[in-house]
C-alpha cells in the first residue's frame, strides 16, 4: 500500500497557501515576508545558504510538484512551491529593501502571469520540471531586471 502524499501536498501547497484564493500571489507575499525577517535592511544572506535553499526549492519543487499532479492534475492552482522558488529567484543577491522587496514581487508576479517570451514554453515540459521551470525563467527574468534598477537607478 502507497503512503498517502499528506508531506507532498503540504510542501507542494505552501502548507495550504495554495488552497487559498489567489495562492500564487499570497505565496509570493509570504516568500518575500520571510527574507524581510531574515535577511537586515540592505543585507543579503550568506552565498552558501542561498545557493543552498535555491537549490533544495528547485529539487524538492520539482519531485513534489510531479508527485501531486498525479492527483490533482497539471500544474493545479493548489501548487504554490513554483511560486515560492521563483519569488526567491527573483530576490536572489539583491540587497533587500522594503522598496526593491516590492519591486521584486511586482516584477515576478507580472512575468509569472503573463509569460512572455518564452516562459510559457517551459510549461510543456513533462511532470514537475514544467510546473517549476516556468516560475523559475520568470523568477530570473524579474532579478535581471531587478539588478539593472538597483545599478542604474538607484532603487
Amino acid at each position: 500500500m502507497r503512503r498517502p502524499l499528506v508531506v507532498e501536498k503540504a510542501l507542494a501547497s505552501g502548507f495550504g497557501i495554495g488552497y487559498l484564493r489567489g495562492g500564487g500571489t499570497a505565496a509570493s507575499v509570504a516568500c518575500c515576508l520571510c527574507l524581510y525577517g531574515l535577511v537586515p535592511p540592505g543585507g543579503t544572506l550568506p552565498v552558501p545558504l542561498t545557493l543552498g535553499v535555491t537549490a533544495g526549492l528547485l529539487g524538492v519543487g520539482v519531485a513534489v510538484a510531479g508527485r501531486v499532479e498525479r492527483h490533482w492534475g497539471k500544474d493545479n492552482y493548489r501548487v504554490v512551491i513554483d511560486e515560492v522558488a521563483g519569488m526567491w529567484i527573483s530576490l536572489l543577491f539583491i540587497p533587500l529593501t522594503v522598496p526593491r522587496l516590492l519591486a521584486g514581487l511586482l516584477l515576478f508576479r507580472l512575468l509569472d502571469i503573463y509569460k512572455p517570451f518564452f516562459i510559457r514554453r517551459a510549461e510543456k515540459l513533462p511532470g514537475g520540471l514544467g510546473v517549476m521551470m516556468d516560475d523559475v525563467l520568470a523568477g530570473l527574468g524579474a532579478n535581471v531586471l531587478l539588478q539593472v534598477l538597483v545599478k542604474f537607478y538607484f532603487l
